[in-house]
């Protein structure tokens, strides 16, 4: 295993100064990304390239708490952020001007912008789906309780997955939202960490704090429910001891639908769930590796750093880690094996 190489990647300037809890890349711009943080910020930044263009911070908007939360308008001329003080906000991201579309019950856990309907949807601790158009008056256009719980919500065509507490899963079609279209369980035993939906519309992959990922499928059919999986990763034996670390981040190559997967144990790893295999782990990284995502494009990966608090204030103080974001350029190791193109 190679040793991690700092200069492979290029880092932004002014990095958050506390945990990382997600990051987001334009869906116009390759080199742009938003940046939310435990620092109570979200972060707009350009990425340079080293010897060419400098990175560059565009923007920063300032919360009232943490930030677990954001994403890009379908334009990307605006992002929009949650967290723990529970309000939906509207980011400007030329004006840098804030405006608060509305507020859950509780802290906002996740978001996602679908161009179906051009409307934000963001899922809370306080069991709630909401929709909104931040064009509208009165933004809030739907609100639709869940039975527990949401951790973590994304969206692939017209299909919205809704992952929760006590390995609760509910399939939705945006248009029809007065109830799901599917109701599962989760396949893996311990609680959901991070979820993300296929490109190619076909299914969705989720990953639990017990280092292990499961490949699922929407289409109900037997013969399709039969190709669905879960795998142990990011796990180590040191000293005759098994090492477990949670899954964190789960991000789907938009070209060739491999995914990447960020764990607690500092390594990000690529995915060809068709034919089960690895395609590449990157030399490991200073910390744990609390979000991951891949550009429009699919020619850069973002990797965020950050302590994750698996445990708690106490391992905070024994090991102290400096968040760190670094983008690189990919290559072959995305490819899955069979790819033609």
């Amino acid at each position: 295993m190679s040793s991690f190489d700092e200069l492979s990647y290029t880092t932004p300037p002014s990095p958050p100064f506390d945990s990382i809890s997600s990051i987001r890349y334009s869906p116009t711009n390759p080199d742009q990304l938003l940046v939310s943080s435990w620092d109570a910020t979200v972060r707009f930044y350009e990425i340079g390239e080293s010897g060419v263009k400098q990175s560059e911070a565009k923007a920063k908007f300032d919360h009232r708490a943490a930030v677990l939360a954001c994403s890009f308008s379908s334009d990307a001329a605006r992002g929009y952020s949650g967290g723990l003080d529970t309000a939906v906000r509207e980011l400007d991201l030329s004006t840098e001007k804030i405006t608060n579309l509305g507020t859950h019950n509780d802290s906002i856990s996740s978001m996602t912008f679908t161009n179906t309907n051009n409307a934000l949807i963001t899922g809370s601790w306080d069991r709630s789906i909401r929709f909104w158009d931040p064009r509208a008056a009165t933004p809030q256009q739907s609100m639709h309780s869940t039975p527990e719980r949401i951790y973590a919500i994304d969206h692939v065509n017209s299909t919205l997955v809704v992952a929760m507490a006590s390995r609760l899963f509910h399939i939705y079609d945006i248009r029809k939202m007065d109830k799901p279209a599917q109701e599962r369980e989760s396949s893996l035993k311990y609680m959901t960490r991070s979820l993300a939906c296929m490109p190619d519309g076909q299914g969705y992959a989720t990953a639990s704090v017990e280092g292990r990922i499961a490949v699922e499928y929407f289409d109900p059919s037997p013969a399709s429910q039969e190709k669905k999986y879960a795998f142990k990763c990011h796990r180590q034996t040191i000293n005759d001891v098994d090492h477990v670390w949670p899954v964190n981040s789960l991000a789907f190559h938009p070209v060739y639908n491999t995914f990447a997967s960020a764990g607690s144990d500092g390594t990000v790893s690529i995915w060809d769930h068709k034919v089960k295999k690895r395609l590449r782990q990157y030399p490991k990284y200073p910390g744990p590796v609390s979000a991951v995502a891949f550009n429009c494009d699919g020619s850069k990966i973002a990797v965020g750093v950050s302590y994750t608090w698996d445990e708690g204030e106490a391992g905070q103080k024994a090991n102290a880690i400096t968040p760190w974001i670094g983008v690189r350029k990919i290559g072959d190791e995305v490819k899955p094996k069979s790819w033609a193109g």
